[in-house]
């Protein structure tokens, strides 16, 4: 199994050798989307590098367990007002209805950017009895308490116990935190300003509630991942992920907890990924500044001058480093649009190419290999895709200079175009997850017309048998579906549309 995988450790901000807790295999956690509205453009920039990191991890040879929650309750406003019944509300529907409905948008987006589906995709109201016992677990080890119905974490408990831990991810020191915004109600409640309620009293109207030991309830929002992150990857895993903003409280909160129950702080290596801007600054309805995945897909918006296609959206994404900041305007897109292009373009070139060389005589092989080996270094460098990327497009010049004739075929053997194109064909579709559309396309005709030539032989035979009624049957079906038969003296051909 490799070893020359680094990551940068957002926990001792540090680059590190990825070493896995048990060879050969990797438990990766990451914060999952809270669904009472469409998701959000950023949030797919978020999950699009996980699904890079997934991806690479499995290339490199490890089984991976990839588990991403949906919350579906327990992130409350600033208000105090739980995300999904604000959705309910909003939608006029039930909070599950309104879950499922922004789930099911949060699912088709993903597989629009070609992002590969978790491995396990738990839900917060799915897993009330592990939360429960969870909170059950912090209180006997004295690091919880509970007052009216609500329980809280005592984080100047944890910290005396714990050589005063908690800020160690975000950086923030116990002295500088204030009361945790979002349960306003329940401030005079704490015995710490710095405490936060892992488990919130029901108040009269609240929808989404359940029976605990401490009354009618519902969990707080950072002890879903601690419960179901340990569930289904153990005390102690390989990696959590998440955006930059979640560092605090959300995941400084998950070390608490997971510290506070079992000792462990989960996560060995934690991973965040920047922000996404637009022309500049940062997203936002209020000013407009803002645009929708699916309206980036249309072109339904303002900001952009056509609708981009999904792979042109995720190769752009690819050009800025997880933990960079990423800037959108049409401009960027535009020229995203045209690298695609000349990338899949070589790509196609490099398909009809024949290898001349042998023996001795194999120096342009030898730098293909060489090009090739360097841009997945750069992936093994905390899976830097823009300077893969870089990399690669090397490559695509050296294709187009072969396609050309400025660099010679009899300098590449056989042997090792096979395997460059095979290495490259891996790295562009199976690491970085883009698309050969045009591939695509040629497989979806080649299925099609095969298809067609069965039905089109069960008619002739139907017309040998004199069967009529199953030969117009097989016709008025084909043509319903926009697809045209005519009868000829070579036999039946076929077109969509005529």
């Amino acid at each position: 199994m490799p070893t020359d995988l680094t990551v940068y450790n957002s926990l001792t901000r540090e680059k590190e050798t990825f070493t896995p807790l048990h060879e050969g295999y990797v438990g990766l956690y990451v914060c999952g989307p809270t669904v009472y509205n469409p998701v959000h453009l950023g949030n797919c920039r978020t999950f699009v590098s996980f699904d890079i990191v997934y991806r690479y991890l499995m290339a490199k040879g490890y089984r991976v367990r990839y588990v991403r929650n949906i919350t579906d309750v327990g992130h409350l406003t600033d208000d105090g007002e739980d995300r999904m019944s604000k959705g309910a509300r909003l939608e006029q529907l039930e909070p599950m209805e309104v879950a499922q409905k922004f789930a099911n948008q949060f699912h088709d987006v993903m597989r629009t950017l070609n992002a590969l589906p978790p491995s396990i995709e738990p839900r917060a109201t799915g897993h009330i009895i592990e939360q429960i016992e969870l909170v059950q677990e912090i209180i006997r080890n004295g690091f919880a308490y509970e007052v009216n119905g609500s329980v809280y974490f005592d984080v100047e408990a944890y910290n005396a116990a714990n050589d005063d831990r908690y800020g160690e991810l975000s950086g923030r020191r116990i002295d500088e935190l204030l009361a945790e915004s979002r349960e306003l109600r329940a401030q005079d409640e704490k015995r710490n300003p710095s405490d936060f309620a892992i488990w919130m009293k029901a108040h009269e109207g609240h929808i989404l509630r359940w029976n605990s030991p401490w009354g009618e309830g519902f969990p707080g929002w950072h002890l879903e991942c601690s419960a179901m992150s340990t569930k289904y990857l153990g005390e102690e895993f390989d990696i959590h992920g998440g955006g930059n903003d979640l560092k605090f409280p959300h995941h400084e909160n998950e070390i608490a907890q997971n510290v506070g129950a079992c000792r462990h702080a989960g996560a060995r290596y934690w991973i965040h990924t920047n922000m996404l801007l637009m022309n500049g600054k940062k997203m936002s309805k209020s000013d407009g500044n803002t645009i929708t995945p699916e309206q980036l897909f249309s072109g339904d918006s303002e900001h952009v001058s056509e609708g981009y296609d999904p792979m042109v959206v995720r190769f752009f994404m690819l050009q800025s480093h997880y933990r960079s900041t990423m800037d959108l305007s049409d401009e960027a897109l535009q020229a995203a649009k045209k690298g695609y292009t000349r990338l899949l373009d070589a790509w196609s070139s490099l398909q009809e190419m024949e290898a001349k060389g042998g023996g001795q005589n194999d120096t342009v092989g030898k730098e293909l290999e060489e090009g090739l080996a360097a841009a997945y270094a750069e992936m093994d460098d905390d899976f830097n895709t823009p300077r893969a990327l870089a990399r690669v497009f090397e490559l695509v010049s050296r294709i187009n200079a072969l396609q050309g004739g400025q660099l010679s075929l009899g300098e590449v053997s056989p042997a090792r175009l096979t395997a460059f194109r095979e290495g490259l064909g891996t790295l562009l579709f199976d690491v970085l997850g883009l698309k050969n559309e045009a591939a695509s396309a040629g497989a979806e005709q080649e299925a099609l017309s095969h298809a067609m030539q069965i039905i089109l032989d069960l008619r002739q035979q139907a017309r040998a048998d004199k069967d009529w009624a199953l030969s117009d049957k097989l016709r008025d079906a084909l043509t319903e579906a926009g697809i045209v038969v005519k009868d000829g003296k070579e036999g039946a051909t076929w077109s969509i549309g005529g």
